[in-house]
């Protein structure tokens, strides 16, 4: 019955899901440092054949600095700096060779791109922010190198010119929207027990380390509390593992319904849970939980037209009194847990008790 901590790497999925996505963006801003790096060299080659030396010793200089940056990135801690280093240049860049004298006039191509990169980069709020002035700033430049003839022809080119950009903004935008939003339900889902909706195992656990370190920090208290089911199996047994989900729910509801926003719920496995009260004092816990604890056993689970009375054994722990890391709490409350069991369940144990004879139940 005791939880272990150390036991539950793969319920750490928050952090999993957050590492995944963190290694998937340092990949790829490492892939877009070597092929700019790469094209900036060929580029560079092509200059210094055109007998433009200057510009092919920039294009050099460039091309070496991201090859630099493509081995370097996969040791930085903050991806943020490294990638408006890489943008706010090569934007302006592209715009700066709109104007160019004798500049090739399909240079402008290079503008597209910036959409594109920049979401892919930053995400769609930072994105659509770095992107949008860059992309203005392209048009009328292109305007100002290139007046619009005002004839048929001249105004199918424009507006070949500035759909294609908006579709492809609205793509990217579009994509980079539905994105987010899967990488947020992937987020929730990796944190969240399926059955129940409440906190996971590693995630309650997750919130019982940062909520110790505050409370070592602020020197407020706070209470663990387990609780377990009582004669869960037997409800599995006489009504289906149906009904026993859908009980498990029920509690779960019913909990919250009575807790505050800044406490926890969590699922730990099976029909246990954990309940974490923060800035709580034993005192002040006690009364909720045994309030807690009153309400389920009043409150049956009404399941087609049967009535499942459920009652639930409670477990408490405070730190700093009762033990002063996870493991400590843990094994504290799970001990109390365990002898409200031996005392005949449906109550609540928040206090070392004086040793009494275990009988079966």
């Amino acid at each position: 019955m005791f939880f272990q901590p150390q036991d539950t790497p793969d319920d750490d999925s928050s952090a999993a899901v957050n590492d995944l996505q963190d290694v998937g963006r340092r990949s790829l801003v490492r892939i877009i440092f070597a092929i700019t790096g790469l094209t900036l060299g060929v580029f560079c080659a092509l200059q210094f054949m055109a007998g433009n030396y200057l510009f092919a010793s920039l294009e050099l200089t460039l091309s070496v600095l991201l090859l630099w940056g493509a081995w370097r990135i996969v040791r930085a801690h903050n991806l943020l700096p490294w990638i408006y280093l890489y943008l706010l240049p090569t934007f302006s860049f592209l715009l700066y060779i709109i104007v160019i004298p004798n500049a090739s006039k399909t240079a402008f191509v290079w503008v597209y791109s910036i959409p594109v990169v920049s979401y892919l980069l930053l995400g769609r709020k930072r994105g659509s922010l770095l992107a949008l002035p860059f992309v203005l700033g392209a048009c009328l430049l292109y305007l100002y190198t290139y007046p619009v003839r005002l004839d048929a022809e001249g105004l199918i080119d424009l507006g070949n010119a500035l759909f294609c950009g908006v579709l492809l903004i609205v793509f990217v935008h579009l994509y980079e929207s539905r994105r987010a939003s899967a990488h947020k339900q992937l987020r929730r889902m990796a944190r969240t027990d399926a059955l129940t909706g409440v906190a996971n195992r590693g995630s309650f656990q997750q919130s019982l380390e940062l909520s110790i370190r505050e409370a070592q920090r602020s020197q407020a208290k706070l209470v663990l509390v387990i609780l377990d089911v009582d004669h869960f199996k037997g409800v599995n047994d006489q009504h289906g593992h149906a009904a026993g989900d859908q009980a498990l729910r029920h509690i779960c509801n019913t909990l919250n319904q009575r807790l505050r926003s800044t406490d926890t719920l969590g699922r730990l496995g099976g029909e246990e849970f954990g309940l974490l009260l923060r800035s709580t004092e034993h005192s002040a816990a006690e009364p909720l939980v045994e309030m807690l604890r009153e309400q389920i056993a009043s409150t049956p689970l009404h399941y087609g037209d049967q009535q499942i009375f459920l009652t639930v054994t409670f477990g408490m722990a405070e730190w700093p009194s009762d033990g002063q890391t996870v493991e400590q709490l843990y094994h504290c409350a799970d001990q109390r847990l365990y002898r409200g069991k031996t005392l005949g369940r449906n109550r609540l144990v928040g206090r070392a008790m004086p040793e009494v004879q275990l009988s079966a139940f």
